[in-house]
């Protein structure tokens, strides 16, 4: 199997330059160099399959100026053709269509569950898609939605949006990122969760880019430590599943992850 060669990654003042150019609002810079640096790398983690997107949430740059974004990394040998922004509500997410599909295809097959913190539950608990058809019909809504843009490669950046007046947002977007739990609860009962004052695995996958900068954060994630050990096995599948895609590229190297468990008074969602 060949591996897709290294891309020489442009100097970090250009990448800096690209963001803050073209994702400034008004009058005002973008983003911070260091924040500018860590989304190329989080782009290129897109674009070369080690996590399925990227939800934007540096500032309030908007579809427009994220291609513009986008267009301006392909200038500068981005591997960029073929990425996708996908606006759900207020949010940009950028993917490649045909990889996010994969995931979401293998997501309806149930490669992963999901941990309900509704608030009207004393203790987290474990559930699966099976038992969440409206969530079931919302992948296989976007999967229908974004095989338009997996068709159509003739444009460098494409761009669509997906009404979501009804949807819960924290449920979808875990899926999206590739979270192997991600967690759901009741819209009915608003946005309280039962995850107050409970002890949290965090888990952390992080890997080195750019030569001197910190290593960029993939994954950010944590399951209730009480259900770990009926969730080691998902967890182990998602890290062996990670490293192998790893090893099918070549701008990363040094793949870390880690785990501390936290307790937290709140935990917004």
């Amino acid at each position: 199997m060949l591996l897709p060669g290294p891309m020489s990654a442009p100097s970090p003042q250009l990448l800096v330059a690209a963001a803050q150019q073209t994702l400034g609002m008004g009058k005002r810079r973008g983003p911070p160099r260091a924040v500018c640096l860590h989304l190329a790398g989080e782009v290129l983690a897109v674009a070369r399959g080690l996590k399925p997107a990227l939800l934007y949430d540096c500032n309030c740059a908007g579809a427009a100026e994220l291609q513009s974004y986008l267009e301006e990394l392909q200038g500068l040998g981005f591997p960029a053709q073929g990425l996708h922004i996908l606006e759900i509500g207020e949010n940009s997410l950028i993917v490649l269509p045909e990889q996010v599909c994969r995931h979401l295809e293998q997501v309806l097959l149930g490669t992963i569950v999901f941990v309900d913190v509704s608030s009207s539950q004393l203790h987290p608990s474990i559930c699966s898609l099976d038992q969440l058809q409206d969530l079931k019909a919302l992948v296989a809504e976007i999967i229908t939605h974004l095989q338009g843009p997996r068709r159509n490669q003739s444009l460098a950046v494409s761009c669509s949006r997906l009404r979501s007046s009804d949807w819960n947002l924290c449920t979808v977007f875990g899926i999206l990122l590739g979270y192997p739990v991600p967690y759901t609860f009741h819209m009915n009962q608003g946005g309280d969760n039962c995850l107050a004052q409970t002890p949290l695995r965090v888990f952390t996958a992080r890997i080195s880019w750019l030569r001197g900068q910190p290593p960029v954060l993939l994954y950010s994630f944590s399951v209730p430590e009480s259900l770990f050990p009926s969730l080691r096995n998902i967890l182990n599948t998602w890290e062996k599943d990670l490293r192998t895609r790893c090893r099918t590229q070549n701008d990363f190297a040094d793949l870390s992850i880690s785990s501390e468990i936290v307790t937290l008074p709140a935990v917004a969602l």
